[in-house]
């Protein structure tokens, strides 16, 4: 079979490898559609963390199952994802049932080889049902789970403001499940096209760009001068996460989902007058699919709307590089294997 390999940052190149074998506990999965997300992008440029080279990339997956042992519930021939986050089971994390931050975790993609491949073998457990949806729609469930984690981390209540920094594709999951909590959710972004995107395809109710506008003050007129309740930081970005403290209302959430290599850095008689909290939240558990697959066949979430740009897998090699480029206008790139 073919993969696809990044064997340093910057470099890209095809390889064929031998097809899998079924074993014990695992099953095999004819991959249909591969969903490019910001760890892929950054782990070809070389600043994504906990990262080592060559590596496969490709988490975000959907296809037909082919062979299985130990999921009684599913079927040779259906359509299916997983969850690419693999788990010890044993682990403090684990016994406290929450698998997405194990402490011998193992990211489909990340710390073993991924889904840019034709076929692959993964743990049984991880399995997801496809139900009606298509396989676009299936690729894309990880990425939205990763905002309905964070949402669920924030503890999102009805009607209350939620300031969500950042509009790629991890940032636009978290709005539409914030949306879907009840809250009144600001977009916070300096790109003007990606904002254009969260208000007229997301009906996102409040949008600001930092470059064109004084955050504080926007926030203030939008919240009535209490401030957000909750923010969310979807970049990853050092900077963005250090101004995002001085949102926060009192009493206020502030839940990290974007990841960076810095340190950072707040005032601490700010962060202590407020009785803030600080939390980050990491990678999505099978409640956060389950929820997402369950929003999608609601129709509360339209995963379409994100995908932006699709090419076919023998064409990922010469495309990757366009979409690290903003004016590219990439919201989601999905690869097809049809």
């Amino acid at each position: 079979m073919k993969v696809l390999e990044c064997q340093e940052p910057g470099k890209f190149a095809y390889r064929t490898a031998a097809e899998p074998v079924l074993e014990k506990g695992q099953a095999i999965i004819k991959i249909k559609r591969i969903g490019i997300c910001g760890t892929d992008l950054h782990a070809f440029e070389g600043t994504q963390p906990f990262f080592s080279y060559p590596r496969i990339l490709g988490h975000e997956l959907a296809g037909e199952l082919i062979a299985v042992d130990g999921a009684p519930d599913f079927k040779v021939g259906e359509s299916v994802s997983f969850i690419p986050y693999f788990n010890c089971g044993k682990c403090v994390a684990c016994r406290n049932q929450k698998p997405n931050c194990c402490a011998a975790i193992q990211v489909f993609g990340v710390h073993i080889d991924g889904g840019m491949a034709e076929y692959v073998s993964v743990p049984s457990y991880a399995l997801l049902h496809g139900h009606q949806l298509g396989f676009d729609a299936l690729a894309l469930v990880e990425p939205l789970a990763i905002g309905a984690h964070g949402v669920r981390r924030a503890q999102v209540t009805p009607g209350e403001f939620v300031l969500v920094i950042g509009a790629g594709p991890i940032g636009l999951g978290t709005m539409e499940f914030a949306r879907i909590a009840g809250a009144k959710v600001i977009a916070l972004d300096i790109n003007e096209n990606r904002l254009s995107f969260c208000k007229e395809r997301l009906k996102v109710d409040y949008t600001i760009n930092a470059l064109q506008a004084d955050v504080t003050e926007e926030l203030k007129r939008i919240t009535n001068g209490d401030m957000p309740t909750v923010v969310i930081d979807a970049t990853g970005n050092l900077k963005a996460i250090n101004n995002a403290f001085q949102y926060m209302a009192h009493g206020a959430r502030f839940v990290l989902i974007g990841l960076q290599k810095g340190d950072i850095s707040f005032s601490h008689p700010e962060f202590h007058k407020r009785e803030a909290t600080l939390m980050s939240s990491r990678n999505a558990t099978r409640e956060d699919f389950e929820h997402v697959i369950k929003a999608m066949e609601n129709k509360e979430v339209d995963p379409t709307t994100y995908i932006t740009h699709r090419v076919k897998f023998d064409e990922v090699k010469d495309q990757f590089h366009t979409w690290l480029n903003p004016e590219n206008g990439v919201i989601k790139a999905v690869v097809d294997l049809d």
